[in-house]
């Protein structure tokens, strides 16, 4: 389901700051190109084809997802659609890249996946973090017992931005939160180093309207007792750093969503420094990754399977029980 003229032909359902971000990245790849973008509104898809060269837009989602010029569509909308809005391309036979968190629950994720499997279609939760070249070196330094057997993982994610319950990280019906939209980063990454994590705690801190976390960090510990403290915010600013200890020395990782940089710390040893830069914007790899799956036929990505999304949402809905935090579900508003 390609053309001659730019590899997949991909739709984009929404058009808020990260499907720009993600457009930004296919014209930076040869494997893809854009021919058509939904929206709720005819108004916004028009301008966002207009910004972006594309040909054709639909001022709705279903007409996206109906669309025979489309191979595989992005799903770019908020927390609360990413489940109906990848139901409905994939019942329309579209392969789909779908913005973390995969979904608001598991029981949605297990949904979409069971609808990708049912259809024999390509579905990826978008961890775009996962293909960057620094997180690669990363995983295979510790793998390669670079830093010995792993004793422990800390990782944070947290930036400052001023309360505003109409912003999406604020805004309950949005699925807002610090934990969905940014812990879901350092939590990705403990699962990918340490398999399954039973949560020990979490604390959380609610936003001044008591809506939805601006502050969590979980205690947990992983396959072999390893531990890891995990942490979010969305009214402070953190670090950013992830660090892993193993039992011959740490390693650190600059911006654990997206590093350029890995630092080996070994016993009795200078610091080993390595620079890793991404492509473009970063999201070039990802937007690779997907055409790969796609040229050879598989489903799922062996570096974010099926398997992999569960999990992560499974963890997502412990730490909300553990720290007592209230789902509210949304009804009906979309980019």
């Amino acid at each position: 389901m390609t053309d001659g003229e730019g590899g997949l032909r991909w739709g984009v359902i929404g058009t808020g700051g990260i499907a720009h971000s993600f457009l930004e990245a296919l014209r930076a790849t040869p494997t893809g190109r854009v021919t058509a973008v939904g929206s709720r509104s005819a108004e916004r898809a028009r301008t966002f084809a207009d910004t972006w060269g594309i040909a054709v837009s639909h001022g709705g989602y279903a007409e996206l997802a109906r669309d025979e010029d489309v191979d595989v569509v992005y799903v770019a909308t908020p927390h609360p659609w990413h489940h109906s809005h990848a139901l409905m391309c994939l019942e329309a036979g579209k392969h789909v890249l779908v913005e973390k968190p995969m979904a608001m629950n598991a029981l949605q994720v297990a949904e979409m996946v069971a609808a990708a499997r049912s259809g024999g279609l390509f579905l990826m939760e978008a961890m775009w973090t996962r293909y960057l070249p620094a997180y690669r070196l990363a995983r295979d330094l510790v793998a390669d017992g670079m830093i010995g057997r792993l004793c422990s993982l800390s990782a944070e994610f947290g930036i400052n931005v001023p309360f505003d319950p109409d912003h999406r990280l604020f805004n309950a019906e949005l699925g807002g939160g610090a934990l969905l939209d940014l812990g879901v980063y350092p939590l990705a990454l403990a699962t990918d180093f340490l398999g399954d994590l039973t949560i020990v705690g979490a604390t959380r801190q609610l936003s001044p309207d008591r809506m939805v976390d601006t502050h969590t960090t979980v205690l947990a510990r992983g396959e072999g007792g390893v531990a890891a403290t995990l942490s979010c915010a969305s009214r402070s600013t953190m670090p950013g750093r992830a660090v892993l200890v193993g039992t011959e020395g740490w390693l650190e990782m600059d911006r654990v969503w997206a590093p350029t940089e890995v630092v080996v710390h070994r016993d009795g040893r200078e610091p080993e420094v390595f620079h890793r830069p991404y492509r473009g914007n970063g999201y070039v790899h990802e937007a690779e990754e997907v055409a790969r799956c796609v040229a050879r036929g598989l489903s799922q990505s062996p570096d974010m399977p099926w398997s992999e999304s569960l999990r992560l949402a499974r963890l997502m809905d412990l730490v909300r029980d553990v720290g007592g935090f209230v789902d509210q579900d949304a009804e009906s508003v979309a980019g």
